[in-house]
């Protein structure tokens, strides 16, 4: 098992899942294939987790449950993900109990926690609807107080798992007249409500993800007791907002475990593929593009992980920090994914060929994930409202707030640390101008600089560390300097100018987090990771998107970074900067490739 027990859940699924290159195994490639052609719902493998118990994993501890921080469910919904996002999305409806978790009672906590452990109970969220999309203040389903309880009327679409659940978090508008304030929220409990009062939506036919449960649900004159409101009348958008910060920050988990396949079965034909004389890996150019995706991979890891466990550090920040992570990592692997494609050839589109045309079904699955819980419009929107707080913050720190501010890096960042529970009560809608990651920057950069005597790093990568780390710090400043100069005006108004600054926001908080996880996790997470070749060309990635720089910073660093890479794929590793222990595949018998080196050009 993996030092790090935060990942042990993951890999003993991963390793009871068994290889998804078998075609008799549960989720095996196959398998979902098929599921996803005949677009059925896939009831059977659902239950196989039932009977696994992974549903207590979505249950706090203290309501009896197995859920202790968000690393670890990153991880294990990552595993689920790598081998079918239909799946692993529809088995992860259950997060919307968080809604629950955070703003419900004693009795609905106790309620929720039986239904999901001892009844194989799902759920699902009814805030969107046909005609209003994310404008959730727009919407028409009311919800009218009457003695007990309220009345429904209206509808609620799309949802994911609208028909198959049980339980359906729904936002109503309870006054019209209500502004900010109109909205309430309900945990409306099927088996409770006379059925004649209620209905379920046609499935409805998607691109991708096609055996889900895509539909809606309708309300008429339904009677819902008092007992299924969410706090009190008013708080149901606050609640909304809320809940977005975290289970946006969770799609990332959606996207990385596509993001390994993608790149597990793309490497599984270039190391066998013959052309020109060469294996496909062996020639230069599909090779780098592989390495790039494989940093990629890393880049969004180091932002996704470092998020994952600031929620239970700051979670008053991530008004800010999930909806960086939202964004940046889910359109990062939607162009990954896209790019890894060329290296396929046509098999890429092919339903049937190589791998059972896994490619081609997480290529429709995943381009979905950047729209779920927020578009990208809607999460830069969010973020770039917040930027004049941002500025000013950082203009305005102090010594002591500095200290402060390197005790909560090195909690959120060095995974060693224990991490304290999540406390869903301090999330805040606005985060006061905080941002930790980017606001430390200044703190790395000195960290940097005092290895020059303190560690046995190879000089020249700290030099590079060194020069790129204080690029990033001339973009942040530019940036504020742009917001601190610019006519902001807060509303939906926003030039499309602003969203690109938005853009490089997220690029370099990106940066900041791959920085600080190398900082605080030099010594636990192997040779590859804390020799810092793959964090220079990361950085080098990240920052060619902002400014001239030239093509490639070290062939020799590319040529280690593929080695790596290759050698993660022949342990049947996890690409990522945490590389556990997968089910073992028989594909990989031949093993010649692994050691095999390109001529570096002099």
């Amino acid at each position: 098992m993996h030092q790090l027990k935060q990942y042990w859940v993951a890999e003993r699924l991963d390793k009871d899942l068994g290889d998804p290159w078998t075609p008799e195994n549960v989720m095996s490639f196959k398998q979902v294939v098929e599921i996803d052609e005949k677009e059925e719902f896939p009831h059977s493998e659902i239950e196989w987790l039932y009977n696994w118990k992974l549903q207590h994993y979505y249950v706090p501890a203290e309501c009896g449950g197995e859920f202790t921080s968000f690393e670890e469910f990153l991880a294990f919904v990552r595993v689920l993900c790598r081998r079918d996002q239909t799946i692993g999305i529809a088995f992860t409806t259950l997060f919307w109990s968080f809604i629950t978790w955070m703003a419900g009672t004693e009795e609905q906590k106790q309620q929720l926690a039986q239904y999901i452990k001892n009844e194989n109970g799902a759920m699902c969220l009814g805030y969107s609807e046909r005609e209003h999309g994310s404008d959730l203040v727009g919407g028409d389903l009311t919800a009218q107080k009457v003695p007990g309880g309220y009345i429904l009327n209206g509808e609620k679409w799309p949802i994911n798992r609208a028909t198959i659940s049980g339980i359906s978090y729904i936002l109503a508008k309870t006054d019209p007249e209500g502004g900010p304030k109109c909205l309430t929220l309900f945990m409306v409990d099927k088996r409770q409500l006379n059925p004649d009062n209620y209905y379920n939506l046609p499935k409805i036919l998607t691109h991708g993800i096609r055996a889900s449960d895509m539909s809606g649900i309708g309300f008429k004159d339904c009677f819902v007791p008092d007992s299924m409101r969410i706090k009190e009348e008013g708080d149901g958008l606050e609640f909304a907002l809320k809940g977005f910060q975290v289970t946006r920050t969770f799609c990332a988990a959606f996207s990385l475990g596509a993001a390994d396949t993608a790149l597990r079965t793309t490497l599984n034909f270039a190391i066998k593929r013959v052309v020109y004389g060469k294996k496909v890996i062996d020639i230069p150019q599909p090779r780098k593009v592989l390495v790039d995706a494989f940093l990629d991979i890393l880049i969004c890891d180091c932002e996704t992980i470092g998020a994952a466990r600031g929620f239970h550090i700051i979670p008053e920040q991530f008004s800010v920090w999930a909806s960086v992570t939202k964004y940046f990592v889910t359109t990062q692997i939607e162009t990954m994914i896209n790019s890894v494609y060329t290296v396929l050839g046509s098999r890429f589109y092919m339903r049937e060929e190589h791998d059972w045309g896994i490619f081609q079904k997480v290529l429709r699955d995943n381009s979905i994930i950047s729209m779920f819980d927020g578009s990208t419009v809607v999460n830069l929107h969010a973020l770039m409202l917040q930027f004049r707080q941002l500025t000013k913050q950082r203009s305005r720190r102090k010594p002591e707030a500095i200290a402060d501010l390197q005790k909560r890096l090195e909690a959120i960042f060095s995974l060693e640390q224990p991490l304290p529970s999540f406390n869903g009560e301090k999330l805040e809608l606005f985060g006061r101008g905080a941002d930790d990651p980017l606001q430390g920057l200044e703190i790395a950069l000195q960290q940097l600089e005092a290895f020059k005597e303190t560690t046995d790093t190879d000089e020249e990568v700290l030099e590079k560390l060194i020069v790129l780390g204080n690029l990033v710090l001339e973009e942040l400043n530019a940036h504020d300097e742009l917001i601190a100069n610019s006519k902001f005006e807060y509303g939906h108004d926003q030039s499309p100018e602003l969203f690109e600054v938005a853009k490089t926001y997220c690029t370099l908080h990106a940066a900041a987090c791959c920085l600080q996880m190398w900082l605080y996790n030099r010594t636990i997470l192997g040779d590859f990771f804390a020799q810092g070749e793959w964090l220079v060309l990361s950085l080098h990635r990240l920052l060619r998107t902002m400014r001239p720089l030239p093509y490639s910073i070290s062939d020799v660093y590319v040529e280690n970074t593929a080695q790596e890479l290759l050698k993660l794929y022949k342990e049947d590793k996890l690409f990522s900067i945490v590389p556990f222990q997968l089910a073992h595949s028989p594909i990989n018998e031949d093993r010649s490739y692994a050691t095999s080196k390109l001529q570096l050009q002099a």
